[in-house]
């Protein structure tokens, strides 16, 4: 199972630092000291942008790590109403295979913040697409299958010009199992591969409540983040603790 992580960096959706491993027990938890904890070779980072990437780039090779980067990308049909800012999106993942890879990598990060939406198209991942030095992923939530299955969208996504691989994952969350089933036939129809992942957001479950909090602070000037609070939070995917290292460590013993 690979660990996939996120860092404070995509603000609201980690609350791991990338800071060198430390034995200060007052600082945050590092995703370096989890990858020491591992005895990983490698530490694979998802952001939503690219504020992060130096920092872990340098980490990382201080420690003698490989150091593997992707991007999260809001994909919308390739007719969304410009104008419209509720335009329905899923998510996909670019990972950057080698140096010229993040100089490709950057420039759809740059495509995809030019507009007012930050949503790119699937004929516009095309256009700027290069098979030597990207891949791409579908990630288990938020990707087409989810909002097709769960928010009642409609995306008709052709995805035979990228050849993905599809993430699996399993986090108590009640519908992971139903979700499993619709990505594990989808990928057996168009012969895609997947990958067993688990995403880290933070160390243990007892950091559950901290994170939570953490979401609600950057998400505070949105309409449902103006009706949420601990008890209920209005935020999705907030029904699991299991977005772990703990969790992590007990799935793999």
């Amino acid at each position: 199972m690979l660990p996939i992580f996120k860092s404070h960096f995509s603000i609201g959706k980690s609350i791991l630092t990338l800071d060198p491993p430390s034995e200060d027990s007052g600082r945050s938890d590092s995703i370096f000291s989890i990858a020491q904890d591992l005895k990983l070779d490698r530490v694979v980072l998802v952001e939503d942008s690219f504020m992060g990437f130096l920092q872990g780039e340098k980490v990382a090779t201080s420690l003698g790590l490989k150091f593997v980067f992707g991007l999260r990308v809001s994909i919308a049909k390739d007719d969304f109403d410009k104008e419209d800012k509720k335009t329905p999106h899923h998510k996909v993942v670019v990972f950057a295979k080698n140096s010229e890879g993040c100089k490709n990598l950057f420039k759809i990060y740059s495509e995809s913040q030019s507009g007012d939406n930050n949503f790119l198209t699937l004929g516009k991942l095309k256009s700027l697409w290069n098979e030597d030095n990207l891949d791409l992923v579908i990630p288990f939530y938020d990707s087409f299958v989810f909002c097709n299955l769960f928010l009642f969208n409609s995306f008709v996504v052709d995805l035979s010009f990228f050849k993905p691989t599809f993430f699996i994952e399993s986090n108590g969350l009640p519908y992971d199992s139903y979700l499993h089933k619709f990505v594990d036939k989808y990928c057996r129809s168009n012969k895609f591969k997947t990958l067993n992942t688990k995403s880290i957001y933070y160390k243990n479950r007892n950091d559950f409540d901290a994170y939570l909090t953490y979401k609600l602070i950057c998400s505070r000037n949105s309409f449902a983040s103006s009706k949420s609070s601990l008890e209920k939070p209005n935020q999705d995917h907030m029904g699991s603790r299991e977005f772990c290292y703990e969790s992590l460590i007990e799935s793999i013993a």
